[in-house]
């Protein structure tokens, strides 16, 4: 990479459905997290390139008891218990931030109860309960807007992608005043229209959307002079013969100097849906983004370009020695923890994970997880196993859809050194010593190879061949998780060390 430039993806992780603002010189992005808690992460930039995260919005997800995974279950309870199971693929949808009167705002549906809010002085938090603005199941990718005469408009979409609707808001964006018009149907035009976001320009309203599906969609934009309509529609932004085949949803954010800019995502299989930064021009008052021609009102995405504004070095958390009183920032749990089930402090300097009953990885709580890096991670952790329970199970997954995992199981007295597949769990040698090291590794080709170490990490001995991880997990990428349960009883713990994480990073 040149000095003053960027490469995409800027965001080479699994932060989909992005929404970007700046206050003063500080950009402020968040996105979808869904059933994962602590939910909706506010990540910070001073240069719209280089990240790191500051905050959640929601320290749990308060919406359901599903979220709280009631347990013990099988795979067979989640179907059975009306109010068990599990909220895979729930949580927090397509959010949207916003900056008025001193407050940041921030937006988000839960497909299955409803349009909520918050508010804070400070992105990092902490910020207020959730307000529910709309309640009821089948809304989704909510964005408000405070126009110049001070009144309060809430857009957003319907799950199944389309129509769009716009709301009349208290003056505070904690209600809707009205059922709403629909200011955006047309299946043929706008086949997939989701993801709204409402901005206004030079007297124009501008409704940023992608339209065609995640997989393959481009942006579109629909101007109109008058917010509730009619709006004409252009495409602005398409792939192209670029490898970038869904340019899709995202945010629209200006530098001070009033250059634009637009982070949005593409869905890239296990790696979930990763960001990108494209260049904005303003031609007869639309927007054409990423590498366009002069004159023209579209463009397909940009590879490398000129940085916004000079390099402000930031990254993404992702290893962590547990040696503080609270959890890093990177890591959250598949759903709400049990908080009486894992502690920093019963042993300093650890991470200690107690095994609930469970038949199934998906189904234990208490699995901790952080966004996969690519192009290529390589994850190590170390566990203390000396406290197993028989029917524990414990280890380092690539936490998804039919998951796989390197770990340690204990059964009749003995404890094995075990990888599984779907389910499908190998054995290999038996363990003699306390601590072992386990590594996954991830490359482009979206496998997962598991190795062990028992001298220490001065060797590691690989353990079955390379795994594909399921492209596409309950609307999020692979992650690597810290897990432990118990088949039999809820018994037995193991204490983690450290988790290193080596990412390769291309800004």
């Amino acid at each position: 990479m040149a000095a003053g430039t960027y490469t995409n993806p800027i965001l080479y992780a699994d932060y989909s459905d992005p929404d970007v603002i700046r206050v003063g010189r500080d950009y402020y992005l968040v996105a979808s997290s869904f059933h994962f808690s602590p939910g909706l992460p506010v990540l910070h930039s001073r240069d719209l390139v280089h990240w790191s995260i500051i905050g959640h919005v929601l320290p749990r997800l308060p919406f359901a008891p599903q979220y709280d995974m009631p347990g013990p279950h099988t795979l067979t309870d989640r179907i059975s218990k009306p109010i068990g199971g599990t909220r895979y693929a729930g949580g927090v949808w397509a959010p949207s931030l916003r900056f008025h009167k001193g407050l940041f705002y921030a937006y988000w549906p839960t497909p299955d109860e409803g349009i909520f809010m918050a508010t804070a002085r400070n992105p990092a938090g902490p910020w207020s309960n959730p307000v529910t603005v709309i309640a009821g199941a089948g809304y989704e990718d909510p964005c408000p807007f405070w126009d110049d005469d001070g009144r309060a408009w809430l857009i957003h979409g319907k799950v199944g992608a389309g129509p769009l609707i716009l709301h009349r808001m208290t003056d505070d964006g904690t209600r809707v005043l009205d059922d709403g018009v629909v200011v955006a149907k047309d299946p043929e035009r706008l086949p997939v229209l989701e993801g709204p976001k409402l901005y206004k320009r030079n007297g124009y309203y501008y409704i940023f959307a992608p339209i065609g599906g995640v997989g393959t969609g481009p942006q579109a934009v629909g101007r109109a002079r008058i917010i509730t309509g009619p709006y004409e529609w252009r495409d602005v932004l398409k792939p192209g013969s670029t490898a970038v085949q869904g340019p899709h949803q995202g945010g629209y954010v200006e530098t001070p100097d009033g250059k634009g800019w637009f982070i949005h995502f593409n869905s890239t299989g296990a790696f979930g849906r990763i960001d990108y930064l494209e260049p904005v021009r303003w031609v007869a008052d639309w927007p054409a983004m990423g590498d366009a021609e002069p004159g023209a009102t579209w463009g397909q995405p940009v590879a490398t370009h000129a940085m916004p504004a000079p390099a402000v070095a930031a990254r993404l958390q992702d290893s962590d020695e547990f040696s503080g009183p609270k959890l890093g920032l990177q890591w959250s749990f598949n759903h709400n923890p049990d908080d009486k089930g894992w502690s920093l402090s019963e042993r300093p300097g650890f991470l200690r994970l107690r095994a609930g009953r469970s038949e199934h990885l998906v189904t234990a709580r208490n699995t901790l997880t952080q966004v996969l890096q690519g192009p290529r991670s390589t994850i190590v952790a170390r566990f203390d196993v000396s406290r197993m329970a028989d029917g524990q199970r414990a280890g380092l997954a690539m936490f998804g859809v039919g998951p796989s995992w390197i770990g340690v199981v204990r059964e009749a007295g003995k404890t094995r050194v075990t990888l599984a597949s779907k389910g499908e769990e190998t054995a290999a040698v038996e363990l003699s010593r306390p601590t072992i090291d386990l590594r996954a590794s991830v490359g482009p080709d979206q496998k997962a190879r598991y190795a062990y170490s028992l001298d220490g990490g001065r060797t590691f001995a690989p353990f079955g061949g390379a795994i594909p991880l399921a492209p596409f997990s309950w609307w999020k990428g692979a992650r690597p998780a810290l897990f432990t349960f118990n088949k039999q009883a809820a018994q037995g713990h193991v204490d983690i060390d450290w988790v290193h994480v080596a990412a390769e990073r291309i800004n």
